[in-house]
């Protein structure tokens, strides 16, 4: 395990667990700012369990068995036992290295040759309450090919919990969770302002996203101002009746290999990079009041 901390905050990384945040948590209290990751969590060495984990060289499913790069096709196999379909690339599944480390950042780098070869590199930094992910993939095969970058936060669900995240479509999916296409937004998926998270299912990417989002926690006492940068979609998950939810930021929408125009995918040739960043900036006391006054009212 890494380890950094700052004033406010502690984080811990598992670079031998696909470069995955592990815990990231307020110093004072120990509150989880991301899913908590217990011991046994960290035992099933596996990032799906874990606070947070990157995704390259794509996010999310691809369907017909791989993709077309410009020297042909590139044939893909299930890489997850929960999914039939090739999921999240294949940077999650390797050992990371640590490259270095200081008292605010640490870096970390994984080279693969599947499905082709690539270096991936996540920059972590604590600054006062703030963590900052930077993630770069670079193209090392002669052959040019697709890539794409996301990254996958799991975060605490409250019944209070809210989000905003300004978004102006939708793509609704199949029973694969494949986009069927593009909708306008549900009232009950409309986080242009702050609302709470729906009872229902919700696994679908946003598209035209200005790479802001507020979540505010009242009964945990805080919110998470983010901002993402090279990422114009973002995935919500919140799956019914779990303690967790995930907005993920990613540069283009799930099965954007098969979608008219590759929309956010990039054509690397050989040395050339993309980038994604996300930045997390915790608040605290948020609700502190109001769930002060209930349990009051709960005593009288």
């Amino acid at each position: 395990m890494i380890e950094l901390k700052d004033a406010l905050t502690h984080l811990t990384l598992a670079p031998a667990t696909g470069g995955s945040i592990v815990n990231w948590q307020v110093i004072a209290s120990g509150q989880p700012l991301l899913r908590h990751s217990d011991e046994h969590a960290v035992n099933t060495g596996l990032a799906g369990k874990l606070g947070c984990y990157p995704l390259a060289p794509w996010s999310n499913r691809i369907a017909n068995g791989g993709f077309n790069n410009p020297d042909g096709w590139l044939a893909l196999s299930a890489n997850s036992l929960t999914d039939p379909l090739p999921i999240h690339g294949s940077a999650w599944q390797q050992a990371w290295q640590v490259v270095s480390q200081s008292a605010a950042e640490v870096v970390l780098e994984v080279m693969c040759d599947t499905p082709f070869a690539y270096r991936a590199e996540q920059r972590f930094r604590l600054n006062n309450g703030e963590l900052s992910i930077a993630l770069t993939v670079t193209h090392l095969a002669v052959k040019p090919a697709w890539h794409g970058l996301g990254l996958h936060p799991y975060l605490p669900r409250q019944p209070g919990t809210r989000l905003q995240a300004k978004a102006s479509q939708v793509w609704m999916s199949d029973a694969s969770k494949l986009p069927t296409g593009l909708a306008p937004l549900p009232a009950e998926w409309d986080f242009q302002k702050l609302k709470a998270l729906p009872e229902g299912l919700v696994d679908n990417g946003f598209c035209q996203w200005d790479g802001h989002c507020r979540i505010e926690q009242p009964e945990l006492g805080y919110a998470l101002e983010c901002q993402a940068s090279g990422a114009d979609y973002f995935l919500l998950y919140c799956p019914p009746g779990l303690g967790f939810f995930c907005i993920e930021p990613v540069s283009h929408p799930v099965n954007a290999h098969h979608l008219p125009g590759r929309p956010g995918l990039k054509l690397l040739e050989h040395n050339q990079s993309a980038h994604l960043a996300f930045n997390l900036k915790y608040s605290p006391n948020v609700g502190a009041g109001l769930l002060a006054n209930a349990a009051v009212q709960s005593q009288i």
